[in-house]
């Protein structure tokens, strides 16, 4: 399938769904700085508070682990609290509140405690950041038990995790791409819905390589495969979640092409793309043609604005790297 479709930007979608779930869910509210008057920094929750009132759409200090901190006893006292953060790089004040907290009431209770907790970050490149504003942290908390990891690249996707998440009954992290929230044109996908709301989506089907990615990337991916068709028919497969991974998708879909690519915005080093490769290494080796390739940054601190499409992968790189992989 070649060519592009519209629809509405990623921030657009997301105001639908916070709204839809908080009118179906009383017990829901939302958190963060700014997000009440302003409507978020990015206008995800424009208009939410005139609609639902200040005690459901609050506006927080500016103080990350404030919102989480605050956020837990909520969740604990059976509400449903979806904070934002405003951007990743301003997460790591709350990763004490998340990891030490949120990821151990399951546990800590012995199953009889199961509250549930979403937490709202926009990140990623490409929108001329400065310091602290276009991170991609995902493999921080992909790593800790106890926390689930999204990262939507369109605005059905998130529709699907977010009211997924909301009933989980531990902490989800959902990963928003900046660059993404007013975007209008994506790349056509093939419309094959994912087998569960936590399962990997497969929107380009192919025979001789498969590429798993995640978040604003995956666009890039699929303009590469769609650029390369005919002569290299490229599988694409949007991860959706990191943590956890659906490598049953991957390794089945590696089964059928022989060869694996994953592509990231976040470093290479101990990223997401290390788990997949060592994952398809210990239980798909025999399937292989080729060994398992990874495109992403190198390990380095995100440059300032005029360099970061030095730093970011585009489209020509995934190119690149599948013509050598399929040579």
């Amino acid at each position: 399938m070649i060519g592009s479709v519209r629809s509405p930007g990623l921030a657009e979608s997301i105001n639908a769904t916070l709204a839809g779930l908080l009118e179906e869910h009383p017990e829901l509210l939302l958190i963060g700085e700014d997000i009440g008057r302003l409507g978020g920094v990015f206008r995800v929750t424009r208009g939410l508070r005139e609609r639902f009132g200040e005690n459901r759409v609050r506006d927080a200090l500016l103080a990350e682990s404030t919102i989480v901190g605050q956020a837990v006893g909520m969740a604990m006292s059976g509400l449903v609290p979806v904070c934002e953060i405003q951007f990743d790089g301003f997460t790591y004040p709350a990763v004490n509140q998340l990891v030490t907290q949120a990821a151990r009431m399951g546990g800590r209770w012995n199953g009889r405690l199961n509250p549930s907790l979403v937490v709202r970050i926009p990140t990623g490149g490409g929108v001329r950041g400065v310091e602290h504003h276009s991170e991609s942290n995902e493999a921080l908390f992909a790593r800790v038990p106890g926390i689930s990891v999204a990262c939507p690249s369109t605005g059905e996707d998130a529709d699907q995790i977010l009211r997924y998440a909301v009933t989980l009954g531990s902490p989800v992290v959902m990963y928003e791409p900046i660059r993404l929230y007013f975007r209008r044109t994506w790349p056509a996908r093939d419309p094959e819905p994912p087998r569960s709301p936590a399962a990997a989506r497969i929107v380009r089907r192919g025979t001789d390589l498969t590429i798993a990615t995640f978040g604003a990337i995956t666009h890039d991916v699929l303009e590469a495969a769609h650029a390369l068709a005919p002569d290299v028919d490229t599988e694409v497969i949007d991860l959706r979640w990191v943590a956890p991974l659906d490598m049953d998708t991957v390794l089945t879909s590696v089964a059928r092409t022989g060869r694996l690519l994953i592509v990231h915005e976040g470093s290479k080093d101990v990223g997401i793309g290390a788990e997949i490769a060592a994952t398809v290494a210990e239980r798909g080796f025999g399937t292989l043609r080729a060994p398992v390739r990874r495109l992403a940054p190198e390990r380095r601190v995100y440059p300032p604005a005029n360099f970061e499409q030095d730093y970011l992968i585009g489209v020509q790189a995934i190119k690149d790297e599948v013509l050598v992989m399929t040579e």
